[in-house]
């Protein structure tokens, strides 16, 4: 590819939490043959086949103080221009100094302000060339906080457009995007659609049973909460060592159980451009839906239905627990209104996972649900695409270009509002 055979992947942000630009540094090493610098922010594991690959080494930068968080509303605006100065600075430091110089930068925007700066600097200084791979706008994420007609996302707009106009080669993740590059900035893009790595399959019984028992104690606990996971019906308890809420063991081998709940999952990263209400809205329209047909007043009815399953009737309306998986800034308000829900067949979990265990949960569940809609409308949600690569078949929020990625009807459906997504959920996800 050049002269020195290295390439630095640039991430102002958690490399655990950003797995586009983790696939692009194990190609870039496996399939190109490179040495991989990869720089950017730690706290949370990214996959061990990144850590453990001998041509690439993760650089950790250091980040904005958290305290600064808490300051007055009154010196926000301070922060916001004295952070990017900060930032700017530990990405020069590193860039053209720390890690050896490499033939090309190929850097993740959004954050575009000081990101894009910075890397264009390198590129000159370094003499490599700049590609950026463009995952949705900056200025259009943060105008969620700070409103479209603010002077800060404009200055932010501006700085995104110039530099990213002065990027030797972009990539992007959508048609819609390509298209928007072109006619309003002037930037020739290649898509280049997400594909799920290898360790993203369906996975097996004993996969399954596997990571069932070691979430066991996460799933049937709700912080005090009784729900229908933890104060079911009393065939969804066991004592035996090596049964799961959803897997039992005899001794023809593994099985999944028939009365387990549905296992529902949602990844997210609990910001303004995913509306986690929508989910919750649905979950309690699917429970007082299921309540009406199933006519349940009283728990001797509960128990006859659970009794009749047991006896090989089919479960037409299953319990639903949703597995919810993810860091961000909105969990806690969420994690709250949850608490307060007090639904009869719908229960909640909130976790984060190893890099390892997230694709075996996917693998595992019966029906993925996405609440990503992007602030700018032209991004795809690379979670569907992990989905996929496990089998899953998807629900999705509704906007310009998802249907790029999922077809309603082949492998997946689109919903609008929570009205649509319990529609959905009460087609029996046990039978996908």
């Amino acid at each position: 590819m050049g002269k020195r055979g290295r390439a630095a992947v640039v991430v102002l942000g958690d490399i655990g939490r950003s797995p586009r630009m983790q696939y692009h540094a194990l190609s870039l090493a496996t399939q190109a043959s490179l040495e991989v610098d990869i720089i950017a922010y730690g706290g949370s594991d990214p996959h061990a086949a990144l850590l453990n690959h001998p041509s690439i080494c993760v650089h950790q930068m250091a980040q904005w103080p958290k305290f600064t968080q808490k300051l007055p509303w009154v010196l926000r605006y301070f922060v916001l221009l004295l952070k990017p100065l900060f930032q700017l600075l530990v990405l020069l430091w590193h860039l053209c100094i720390k890690v050896p110089a490499p033939d090309v930068f190929l850097v993740q925007n959004p954050p575009s302000v000081p990101t894009l700066v910075a890397v264009k600097w390198a590129s000159w200084i370094r003499h490599s060339a700049f590609i950026v791979d463009w995952h949705n706008f900056g200025y259009t994420l943060l105008g969620l906080s700070l409103g479209r007609g603010s002077r800060f996302v404009a200055v932010y707009r501006w700085f995104e457009k110039h530099y990213g106009q002065l990027a030797d080669g972009s990539l992007c993740v959508t048609k819609a995007m390509q298209h928007d590059l072109a006619q309003n900035w002037g930037i020739r893009a290649t898509v280049l659609y997400d594909q799920p790595p290898d360790f993203f399959h369906p996975a097996s019984i004993e996969e399954k049973h596997r990571l069932f028992l070691k979430l066991d104690k996460e799933f049937r606990q709700s912080e005090g909460n009784r729900d229908c996971i933890n104060h079911g019906s009393r065939h969804m308890r066991t004592d035996e060592p090596f049964d799961t809420l959803f897997t039992n063991v005899s001794g023809v081998g593994v099985s999944e159980k028939s009365t387990r709940p549905a296992l529902v999952v949602s990844s997210t990263s609990w910001t303004p451009d995913e509306d986690f209400g929508i989910l919750l809205e649905a979950a309690v329209m699917y429970d007082r839906r299921v309540a009406a047909i199933l006519n349940e007043d009283d728990s001797i009815k509960e128990e006859v239905l659970w009794d009749e399953m047991n006896d090989g009737k089919q479960n037409i309306y299953p319990r639903l627990l949703f597995v919810i998986t993810g860091k961000g800034p909105e969990k806690e308000k969420y994690e709250q209104k949850i608490k307060n829900l007090h639904l009869k067949r719908v229960a909640f979990r909130t976790m984060w996972l190893s890099a390892e265990d997230y694709p075996l949960l996917l693998g595992s569940a019966d029906l993925g649900v996405c609440l990503h809609t992007s602030s700018s409308g032209l991004d795809l949600p690379m979670k569907v695409v992990d989905m996929f690569g496990c089998g899953l078949p998807v629900c999705a929020a509704s906007y310009s270009c998802i249907e790029e990625l999922v077809k309603v009807e082949r492998n997946g459906l689109l919903f609008s509002s929570s009205s649509e997504l319990a529609d959905q959920l009460l087609v029996n996800p046990l039978e996908s």
